[in-house]
């Protein structure tokens, strides 16, 4: 099972999962995922789409040996649309998911984030630094209810011996993304494409790492197949880093853009800084990100520059 598998990453890895002859199904609300990433996998027998929030109690969906709980907004500008419902989506959701994993002994995979760290004070992070997160401000429904879950799946696993991954994700990039999306690849591929100005958070001096989302999916498929792994949670993501304005700056050249760097004011809470440590994941799992962040912007930027061609789609509504 896949929880939000028709979202950004996890229609990737369905994708992955049922070309290596897992059967799979997918779960989603369809809040944020779009049936356009998943269509093409439709006719094939081993992949179910179930439509459903798995905030609600879960429907019956017969035996499961392993599930991915990639479920919630990732982007700022979509979680706090309805930040509440955000909140939920962690919290009651992962206690739904994780009462399956038991009921089925199942192993239950929780994509948690780099979030966790907040504005962190140190870098690289690694997965021993506590971080610096703001409780009360515009990302906390999503931070501190990633926090949350991560405690929720430490306390399943001791208490009543749940089989439970966590994995730190940290910004991820490739085709598939929406491209209103908000955050920084799918912004700025978008409006250099367009011709608009790029706009920059701050003066673009804090810093990202990218990492392409098919490195991410071998991740979090090295963490589920991982049996010895310790309980505690992984940091995926690639460790180059760069600022803000430096990726926006080779965007802009890259595609041969006329638009210009337009600076707007900072978010409340924006990170300073973005590195994730993978040193845990080179060991235990043998992992480690292969694509680089140029050559990730090639196999990107064609799937966008489509995007921005397609038409309108017009809502057709019987009566």
């Amino acid at each position: 099972m896949v929880a939000g598998g028709a979202g950004f990453v996890g229609a990737h890895l369905c994708q992955r999962l049922v070309h290596d002859g897992h059967e799979v199904i997918c779960i989603d609300n369809f809040q944020t995922g779009r049936m356009c990433n998943i269509v093409h996998l439709l006719d094939d027998e081993n992949f179910t789409c179930v439509s459903h929030d798995i905030v609600d109690p879960l429907p019956d969906l017969g035996q499961v040996d392993e599930i991915y709980n990639l479920a919630c907004a990732a982007s700022p500008k979509k979680y706090q649309v309805d930040p509440i419902h955000t909140f939920k989506t962690n919290v009651f959701g992962a206690l739904n998911l994780l009462e399956l994993a038991l009921q089925h002994d199942a192993t239950i995979l929780q994509s948690s984030t780099s979030e966790v760290y907040g504005d962190p004070e140190i870098t690289p992070q690694a997965e021993t630094y506590r971080g610096n997160v703001n409780t009360m401000g515009p990302r906390s429904c999503y931070d501190e209810g990633k926090r949350a879950v991560e405690t929720l799946f430490y306390d399943f696993h001791h208490a009543r011996g749940a089989k439970t991954r966590v994995a730190r994700i940290f910004n991820t990039y490739g085709p598939g993304m929406c491209p209103q999306d908000g955050r920084v690849i799918s912004n700025f591929v978008t409006q250099a494409l367009s011709g608009v100005p790029v706009t920059v958070y701050g003066d673009g001096s804090q810093t990202r790492s990218f990492c392409f989302v098919s490195d991410l999916v071998e991740g979090l498929m090295a963490l589920m197949a991982c049996e010895d792994a310790p309980v505690q949670a992984y940091n995926l993501g690639n460790p180059g880093e760069f600022t803000v304005r430096e990726v926006a700056q080779h965007i802009i050249e890259t595609l041969g853009s006329k638009s210009e760097v337009a600076y707007l004011d900072l978010p409340v809470d924006d990170p300073r800084q973005r590195c994730p440590d993978i040193s845990r994941a080179k060991a235990d799992l043998n992992w480690a990100p292969k694509v680089s962040l140029a050559d990730g912007l090639r196999m990107t930027v064609p799937y966008f520059a489509g995007q921005l061609q397609r038409p309108a789609a017009r809502l057709l509504v019987a009566e």
